[in-house]
């Protein structure tokens, strides 16, 4: 009889989002989508939902850490994805911790969620740079680069020299991601500090259920990266995954609708230009 296929063990840290579309819920359903074991260390509660954000509740630092620990020292993690960060005393311990983990680690940097509800205060955002030094890659939309490299604000043209100014002074590699662009075309850039590039792009999906896409991507890139593949496929095959759920939408709430993770059954990349 043939061996079980191990699945890899990928680990969120990132928040509770109670209406299932973004955050630990949208991470785990990704990473089981996608093959991974999921497991989790929370490090705020939210009370949200399409609508946006009703209450945030940072966890105990302390205990944040606990739940890294009972996760590293028993089942074991191939990869972390770092989502929502809770508070700064939260983004400083982590880094610590992790600067040793040998694994592929995914920072997506939460700033505001989809709603435009704050995710993030200017201290915690400070105490992203701990965790970008030790990431293997950085995940920021262009809102979110804007604000790491000190921009008012980022175009088309502006993309990359803002990535690489960034992939540089991390010594990362940065997924910027073009969603909240101009036109009809989404194009995402992985930009290394060496100055290396890739570029995707496909189709602007009209649609008002994007909830949970950051979150979505940046967790399926930890499981695919958990299982060995090379980075642009794994980045490739992400947005495919990423793309195909916003297209299977359930339509669930008034506001920004969550994704169809559950619907993903086959990974096509969508056409690219």
């Amino acid at each position: 009889m043939s061996e079980r296929p191990v699945p890899p063990r990928v680990l969120s840290i990132a928040g509770s989002d109670s209406s299932g579309g973004a955050g630990i819920q949208a991470d785990i359903k990704t990473i089981a989508m996608l093959g991974g074991y999921a497991m989790t260390a929370i490090t705020a509660v939210t009370a949200q939902n399409t609508r946006g954000v009703q209450q945030v509740a940072p966890m105990d630092p302390g205990l944040v850490m606990d739940q890294l620990e009972s996760c590293l020292t028993d089942i074991g993690v191939d990869a972390i994805k770092i989502g929502m960060l809770g508070s700064p005393e939260i983004a400083m311990r982590l880094a610590k911790r992790l600067d040793t983990f040998a694994g592929p680690i995914v920072f997506d940097p939460v700033m505001v969620a989809t709603s435009g509800s704050i995710l993030a205060d200017a201290a915690t955002i400070e105490g992203f740079g701990a965790l970008m030094d030790i990431a293997t890659i950085v995940t920021p939309n262009l809102p979110e680069l804007a604000t790491l490299t000190g921009r008012e604000e980022i175009d088309g043209e502006s993309v990359f020299e803002a990535a690489l100014d960034l992939a540089r002074e991390r010594d990362t590699i940065v997924l910027a991601k073009g969603g909240h662009g101009e036109g009809d075309q989404v194009i995402d850039y992985v930009v290394s500090a060496s100055g290396k590039l890739a570029s995707f792009g496909h189709a602007r999906i009209e649609t008002r259920h994007t909830h949970g896409t950051g979150c979505t991507l940046s967790a399926a890139l930890a499981t695919l990266l958990a299982m060995r593949q090379p980075l642009t496929h794994a980045v490739r095959i992400a947005r495919a995954f990423t793309y195909s759920a916003i297209e299977q939408a359930p339509g669930f709430g008034e506001g920004s609708g969550p994704l169809g993770h559950h619907a993903v059954r086959k990974l096509s990349a969508p056409d690219e230009s």
